[in-house]
């Protein structure tokens, strides 16, 4: 991991590099840019959570409190893998 003046060393440099040769940049990068990342969590994930905490609330209408309490705490740890399952992005600097 890169110290905080290490890396605005770095992107003094990456600025740099893009003024000095865009082209070799657009080379690097095939032109393209990397596609936006979606904001939101895996559909699939999310319909198993309230699939699960249905069972919960099912299981608890029926007297069964620890089996409620395990599938409550699965949907509530299933919701937290879906919303912590983005990757962090590696940003690029924009030509300058």
């Amino acid at each position: 991991m890169l110290s905080r003046e290490d890396s605005r060393r770095l992107a003094q440099l990456e600025r740099q590099l893009h003024q000095d040769d865009p082209e070799f940049c657009a080379r690097m990068s095939s032109g393209q840019l990397d596609p936006p990342r979606s904001r939101r969590p895996p559909l699939t994930l999310i319909l198993t959570a309230v699939v699960v905490w249905i069972a919960a609330i099912t299981l608890g209408v029926l007297g069964w409190w620890i089996g409620a309490a395990v599938a409550a705490v699965f949907a509530t740890t299933v919701v937290i893998a879906a919303i912590t399952q983005r990757k962090p992005r590696h940003r690029r600097l924009p030509p300058i």
